[in-house]
Parts: C-alpha cells; sequence; structure tokens
C-alpha cells in the first residue's frame, strides 16, 4: 500500500487538505495528516479546525511514498518557515519521490530550488516565487516526480493525478466515477 503525509499548517486552505486526504484514502492510500507543530489541532484559514494524525515530531517521514502541501494563507508561509517541511521536501526530492503542492504552497518548492526547469503552476499571481519553474497556465502539473495545482476549484483533479502518479490511471478511474467526476 502507497503512503502519503499531508502536512497541515495554521492557515491552511481546508478543501484543499481535506479534498486530496478523502480521495486518497478512496484510492486505498493510506495518508496521514500531520500538523507541522506540537498541537494536533490545526485551524485552516477560514476557521475549521482538523485533528491532524500526529504532531510532526511523532513521525518518521522517510517511510513515505508522497507529501502534499495544501495551500492558503498564512498557512503556505508558515510552511516554508518549517525547518523539518524543508529538509523533508528536499529528502524526497533528492529520493525521486512525489512531492505535490497546490495554490500557493507551489512557493514553497519554488524557494527550496525544486522546481529549476520543471514545469508548474500555482494560484495566480504567485507565478514569480516559481523561481526556476516553467510556469504552466494548467490546472495540474505533473512533471517527473512534482505535482502542483491551481487552488480551491482545482483541487479533484490534483488529488485524481496524485491517485494516478501512485497507484495507476484505473485507480484514479474509479476514483473519479465513484464520486460522479467529469
Amino acid at each position: 500500500m502507497k503512503t502519503a503525509i499531508v502536512f497541515l499548517a495554521e492557515g491552511f486552505e481546508e478543501i484543499e487538505a481535506i479534498t486530496v486526504v478523502d480521495l486518497l484514502r478512496r484510492g486505498n492510500i493510506e495518508v496521514d495528516i500531520i500538523s507541522i507543530t506540537n498541537n494536533k489541532f490545526v485551524t485552516g484559514r477560514t476557521n475549521i479546525t482538523i485533528v491532524a494524525d500526529y504532531n510532526i515530531d511523532e513521525k518518521e517521514m522517510c517511510g513515505y511514498d508522497a507529501l502534499i502541501l495544501p495551500g492558503g494563507m498564512p498557512g503556505t508561509k508558515n510552511l516554508i518557515e518549517n525547518k523539518i517541511v524543508c529538509d523533508t521536501i528536499l529528502k524526497f526530492n533528492d529520493k525521486k519521490k512525489l512531492i505535490s503542492a497546490i495554490c500557493a504552497a507551489p512557493i514553497v518548492f519554488g524557494k527550496l530550488g525544486v522546481l529549476e526547469g520543471k514545469k508548474a503552476c500555482c494560484y495566480p499571481g504567485f507565478e514569480n516565487e516559481l523561481l526556476g519553474a516553467k510556469v504552466s497556465n494548467g490546472n495540474v502539473c505533473v512533471d517527473g516526480n512534482i505535482i502542483t495545482s491551481k487552488g480551491i476549484g482545482t483541487a479533484i483533479e490534483f488529488a485524481l493525478s496524485i491517485i494516478g502518479y501512485l497507484e495507476g490511471k484505473s485507480v484514479s478511474e474509479r476514483v473519479s466515477k465513484s464520486i460522479i467526476y467529469k
């Protein structure tokens, strides 16, 4: 069974996090929601509080197959400022494990230099922070081990792309059909 981390930071975009967790679990991917603080209760940008499965200091990150960053502000800023999150992204990228981010969160990848020469997209207005990327206008961009997406309205497509990457097109199509998407 494939495994994934969804990092939650105070001010995350709720739909982008929960949609991904829900759909990946429907695709039989084991997903752990990890708070980037020592508090399992994490409040999103619209004041919805989610209980994470683990605090960041409770789990060893290296055993996972993928990591996902939901966007939102100030969630994205909080992700950028977290050393463990940034170190984990760099380690995953070095090992060509899947790293994915939606909305403003792809700017974390830009600041870490992992988008150099890669096709990427993000929430409109943040493109100049995708340092080194070949900026795309697509809803979802898949380039090697990196998946990026634009925002709330693309969360289902983003999640299905992650499922397709980890479990294959047939599983992604099964999940898509089960939720009556396209």
